[in-house]
């Protein structure tokens, strides 16, 4: 046995989040479901690349304006 084991511990999150899985057990397929929403996405290489050579290079004050010419 392990001096830093704590088979018998588990934390007040761990419990909560144990109690609510039981009390509702669609919550885990409804965040599966928003997952896919915002973060599940296939990934278009070409239009990446190309949106990538298509950026311009940023000013390194941008708020500073460019003298006018006298």
């Amino acid at each position: 046995m392990s001096i830093f084991g704590r088979p018998h511990y588990t934390s007040d999150a761990t419990q909560f989040i144990d109690q609510l899985k039981t009390a509702r057990p669609e919550l885990e397929e409804g965040q599966r479901q928003g997952r896919s929403l915002l973060w599940d996405k296939q990934v278009d290489r070409e239009f990446q690349r190309q949106a990538e050579a298509a950026r311009v290079p940023q000013k390194p004050y941008v708020y500073q304006t460019e003298p006018t010419p006298l």
